[in-house]
């Protein structure tokens, strides 16, 4: 389900920090505030472009104004009329539609951003290599406003090294390629390759285009622990938190839309995967150890977000424990679990790499987070007050960012992707020159 491939052109590139426009390639007036966004939604020929109805409905809702690009296969999957009526916007595919305003310049020089959901490996192939043989390519070639794709495909296909390369061009170039899911694909193939959900795409878009979204983390690894552990007491009960994961898919989400590649360890959320993270879910604080080990080695960045249980059962009820009739139950023997950020800290797997963690206080929040800073190691530790109605599972926050280095910067109560956003702020200002950037 693959577009014909078209005569070459110049090369496609992914520009940013320009103010928004108007129309026909002229920037905004003063006082222009209130004009809608301009989003172009490219849509290319894959079975998962009915799911880019669901992205066009939550753009022109949260009040973009939104042009879909399909591709000509595209439109064997939804038709015209569709895209024109969801968007208010006629639909064509061909540069020789409406000539005379020159519509295959005019659409990408007056996008504020291009999403291009789903992306086959035929789309991303013409995106890194110039070609512009409709007006999807015309327009990606043209366009100096942020672009996303949202890769769609087969896992043989996504896996390719000929795909391989041509997202690190994108990537290169300063495109935002955002991972695709792991899940159910056509007919009865699983694997990765799944277009993500449309509502974690529309976050990616919404962080991309907000003002003063940066891009300092392109060509950068993270990895993110989220949520929260549980300590298994028999089959059906644990000694666990109530940590939601928020906090960490948040941190994920922010790092996907400023360019990184992101691995998200996720322990007991029930969250959508947010688009663009590779996600590996675990349970314990044992298994969650496992996971950021493994994928430490390759990271530039590790955050620890995730609320790792002390302690766990010394010992595992292989059947549920009984309550027995005037019998108190027997006392439960703890082990401490491993320290997980000491560790990370302690044994840095690259040069330069920058640790991050958190810490959640109920008293003396700064001077215990200063002290707990120096007993990890890490370059930063973000410290917030937490209890019953506080912090965990809370959409707001509020804390303080600790550095090694003797820096404290207060974020005041609000979103979770404020802090989010303040944390990658320091981190960028902190990690050494990308290498082969």
């Amino acid at each position: 389900m693959e577009e014909s491939t078209n005569q070459p052109a110049a090369e496609a590139t992914a520009g940013a920090g320009r103010e928004p426009h108007t129309g026909a390639g002229e920037p905004a007036a003063a006082g222009a505030a209130a004009r809608k966004p301009s989003v172009v939604l490219g849509v290319s020929g894959g079975i998962a472009a009915y799911k880019a109805c669901e992205l066009l409905r939550r753009l022109t809702e949260s009040g973009h104004d939104v042009r879909v690009v399909p591709t000509a296969s595209a439109l064997h999957f939804v038709g015209e009329a569709t895209w024109s009526a969801l968007s208010g916007h006629p639909v064509s595919t061909e540069v020789w539609t409406d000539v005379h305003e020159v519509a295959h310049v005019r659409i990408g020089q007056a996008a504020d951003l291009v999403v291009v959901a789903p992306a086959t490996a035929d789309t991303l192939a013409k995106a890194a290599h110039g070609l512009a043989g409709d007006l999807l390519t015309n327009t990606l070639l043209t366009a100096r406003c942020p672009v996303v794709f949202a890769p769609a495909m087969h896992t043989e296909m996504w896996e390719h090294p000929a795909t391989r390369e041509n997202v690190a061009t994108l990537r290169r170039r300063g495109a935002v390629v955002i991972e695709p899911a792991v899940g159910r694909l056509t007919g009865v193939d699983t694997g990765k390759g799944r277009l993500p959900d449309p509502g974690e795409i529309f976050e990616v878009a919404r962080r991309v285009l907000a003002a003063g979204a940066r891009r300092d983390l392109v060509g950068r690894h993270v990895v993110v622990s989220a949520g929260g552990t549980r300590e298994p007491l028999d089959p059906v009960r644990f000694l666990g938190n109530r940590s939601s994961g928020k906090q960490g898919y948040a941190l994920a989400r922010a790092a996907v839309a400023r360019g990184a590649r992101v691995t998200l360890v996720s322990a007991n959320s029930a969250l959508p995967d947010p688009a663009g993270a590779d996600v590996v879910r675990v349970g314990t604080a044992v298994q969650l150890r496992e996971a950021m080990v493994k994928a430490a080695p390759d990271a530039d960045v590790v955050v620890m977000a995730a609320a790792v249980a002390d302690f766990r059962p010394a010992t595992y009820a292989t059947g549920k424990i009984k309550k027995r009739d005037g019998q108190e139950p027997e006392p439960i023997a703890l082990v401490r679990n491993p320290d997980i950020l000491a560790e990370l800290s302690a044994e840095r797997a690259r040069p330069g790499q920058l640790v991050v963690g958190f810490a959640a206080e109920t008293d003396d929040v700064v001077p215990n987070g200063r002290a707990k800073l120096a007993r990890k190691g890490c370059d930063l530790l973000v410290v917030n007050e937490v209890g019953e109605h506080k912090t965990f599972g809370a959409e707001e926050n509020e804390a303080v960012v600790l550095g090694a280095d003797g820096s404290e910067t207060p974020v005041p109560y609000g979103p979770k992707e404020a802090l989010a956003e303040t944390v990658w702020d320091l981190v960028a200002r902190a990690l050494p020159p990308a290498t082969g950037a």
